[in-house]
């Protein structure tokens, strides 16, 4: 097998952690790489110049080198200032990372996936927590996984979808029209299809709406393990009292 050399390659950490005596283990995601495991050695030394550098919600240029599975870092330089990540937009950010992880394949190239994560991130740092900027990442995100979401029309009847009309939303299918008092669990109207569709959310009801069902299509996705985030978002939803969960 080949040796790998790839250098300043566009590149965000999600994850990382300690790796024998000074080394660390990184998750990264890659524009043209995709996502893959790295170690980078002696990071943990104080005579490191990286050690404040390879941190999650910093744009960086990579370099590493290697074969298999985990590659090698061999250098890393800045690509722009840390992303202004606090709060709860710093919750909200560790919230994309654990998707990434949890609904990514490794080594698949997703340049525009990569895109949209950084976008994401530079409006949480502009704007703080926006929960409608959450729900546009879910619903774009499983597009470039394949798993597009059908926002525009009855995939029964074929009609377009009507603001002004009720919608049972079957998962891996898609809406379908249904009376005002049925549809079950995944029930929700026609303007918070449509929102959805645009990435753009007119009011709190179509908002909360689209809380609901994105939680349900993604759980479908996710399988049975909870993600921590949210976990981490409970938990400072009950001292705030108002701050929005994914």
């Amino acid at each position: 097998m080949n040796r790998e050399r790839v250098r300043l390659q566009p590149a965000y950490i999600l994850h990382h952690h300690p790796y024998r005596n000074s080394s660390r283990l990184l998750e990264v995601f890659t524009r043209d790489h995709g996502r893959f495991g790295m170690v980078a050695r002696g990071v943990g030394s104080r005579r490191s110049r990286l050690q404040g550098r390879l941190q999650p919600f910093r744009p960086l240029l990579l370099s590493w080198s290697g074969r298999g599975e985990l590659m090698t870092l061999t250098a890393a330089e800045s690509d722009g200032l840390p992303l202004p990540l606090s709060g709860a937009a710093l919750l909200g950010g560790f919230y994309l990372n654990e998707l990434l992880l949890r609904l990514t394949g490794r080594h698949l190239p997703t340049p525009d996936l990569f895109a949209l994560y950084h976008e994401t991130l530079c409006r949480l740092g502009e704007g703080g927590l926006d929960e409608g900027v959450l729900r546009s990442f879910e619903c774009r995100l499983l597009e470039e996984l394949g798993y597009r979401m059908v926002l525009d029309h009855d995939v029964e009847s074929g009609a377009p979808i009507q603001p002004d009309r009720c919608y049972c939303y079957h998962i891996e299918k898609g809406p379908v029209e249904v009376a005002e008092d049925g549809g079950g669990e995944l029930r929700l109207s026609g303007s918070t299809l449509l929102a959805l569709a645009r990435g753009r959310f007119p009011d709190a009801v179509s908002l909360r709406e689209a809380r609901r069902l994105m939680r349900r299509v993604l759980a479908f996705y996710l399988g049975d393990k909870p993600l921590r985030s949210r976990q981490l978002f409970r938990a400072l939803e009950k001292r705030s009292q108002g701050e929005p969960m994914p």
